[in-house]
């Protein structure tokens, strides 16, 4: 019966998977943040290195 008493208030377990919860949520969060964040420089890269060939082009001799 005392081990029945003790296993019941022994909340360790329950807590451990609450951290992993969280953890996995945050992962979550933070790989989509970065997804879209990596789109963003893509674009903004992509547009640079547009404005940079086309810079050259003007000023290649033919």
């Amino acid at each position: 019966m005392k081990f029945l008493a003790k296993l019941r208030r022994n909340e360790e377990g329950a807590t451990a998977i609450e951290y992993g919860l969280i953890a996995a949520l945050i992962a979550v969060a933070a790989i989509a943040a970065m997804q879209g964040l990596g789109t963003q420089l893509n674009t903004t890269f992509t547009k640079t290195s547009n404005s940079i060939a086309k810079g050259n082009e003007a000023t290649t001799p033919e």
